[in-house]
């Protein structure tokens, strides 16, 4: 039998574009090439599809230089839908190469225009499968106003916050910081739809607030107002069941911070001092299996589906739950991987998971 052919997407319009590109070098270093057929597809940050070359050490993330896909001249042209599935290449010289049938795409994509739920409404249209989370939960759970309606509708607790737009905060500013001080101090102040810890700020009093709000209005115009929760950062991978059966949780992992304020960009992926990432967490197996219990409900609060990983504060009054990504980090030394690898499940084997699991939805 014929080796599925998967489409590794990665790169994208959005601002966490270099993350993608990076968690791509990591995904094209350890999925099984002995299953799989894999084509490299790159996203440019204008929006452009290329067919990106096949070296995972071209898309090594550092301090130093951060990893993105570049115009190099070749069109991807996607199939044409119906029962085609045929992937093509348009060369810098024009001349037009046949790819083969893609059986599924694997769209390593975070932000906007990769996480919200716009690339998987394409590839539903071609119908093409593809790994991770549907048009629904991506759109809402990249949205972070609309999450939390849902899991607070759902019986989920979630963080006191408000939501304010760049209108709002043009017309009445006064209104703004009222709201914003009934919430207490400190607050966190976030774009309502991006990533990666991009655009956001830790407000210790009313005078940081204009400061941090114009920063998130940067990258989005809605952003977030929440209470600063005091607990322990602790967050939980869930992977959507085969056949019918429940997500299954991961061990838990924890975020420790100790000389820095939150997990920003640069502790989670350019190894800056004051954070670190242990899993599996030090829990008791009480707090482990709340943990799981609540992660796997959320996920269902949101219609999950392939893959998501589940961010809560524990603390001295309960589990409350952050947010839900469903394109969360997957760089080798990302929380997701980490807790299913210290849950006994390796790598390689959790790129095969999700690409099955796609599969097996399709068929």
């Amino acid at each position: 039998m014929d080796r599925p052919a998967v489409a590794v997407l990665f790169g994208g319009r959005s601002s966490e574009h270099s993350i993608s590109s990076a968690t791509a070098g990591g995904v094209l270093r350890a999925i099984d090439r002995d299953r799989y057929r894999v084509i490299p597809v790159g996203i440019t940050r204008d929006g452009v599809f290329v067919l990106e070359d096949d070296d995972p050490g071209k898309f090594a993330l550092d301090a130093e230089r951060l990893p993105e896909v570049v115009d190099n001249g070749t069109r991807v042209l996607w199939p044409e839908g119906g029962s085609d599935r045929t992937l093509r290449v348009r060369r810098a010289d024009g001349s037009i190469d046949d790819l083969g049938e893609v059986d599924a795409v694997l769209p390593i994509l975070h932000g906007v225009h990769g996480e919200d739920g716009t690339v998987q409404g394409f590839f539903d249209t071609l119908g093409i499968p593809y790994a991770g989370g549907g048009v629904l939960d991506s759109a809402l759970c990249m949205d972070k106003h609309f999450m939390k309606i849902v899991l607070a509708a759902a019986g989920v607790p979630v963080s006191p916050s408000i939501t304010v737009t760049r209108r709002q905060w043009d017309l009445d500013p006064e209104r703004v910081r009222a709201d914003a001080a009934a919430l207490g101090e400190p607050t966190f102040v976030k774009p309502a739809r991006a990533g990666s810890s991009v655009g956001v700020s830790k407000v210790h009093d009313a005078s940081e607030l204009a400061a941090a709000l114009e920063l998130a209005f940067a990258e989005d115009d809605k952003v977030l107002i929440e209470t600063a929760i005091v607990g322990r950062e602790v967050e939980v991978a869930i992977l959507e069941g085969r056949a019918g059966a429940r997500a299954r949780a991961s061990l838990p992992g924890e975020i420790v911070l100790t000389t820095r304020e939150f997990y920003d960009f640069e502790g989670k992926y350019l190894g800056g001092d004051g954070a670190e990432v242990v899993c599996p967490a030090d829990l008791t197996a009480d707090e482990i299996a709340a943990i799981q219990e609540l992660g796997v409900r959320a996920f269902e609060a949101v219609g999950g589906q392939g893959l998501a990983r589940v961010d809560f504060f524990l603390t001295a009054d309960g589990l409350y739950v952050n947010e839900l990504n469903t394109m969360p980090g997957f760089t080798p030394i990302s929380m997701f991987p980490k807790c299913w690898i210290a849950s006994g499940v390796t790598y390689p084997e959790l790129i095969s998971e999700l690409i099955d699991t796609a599969l097996a939805r399709a068929a």
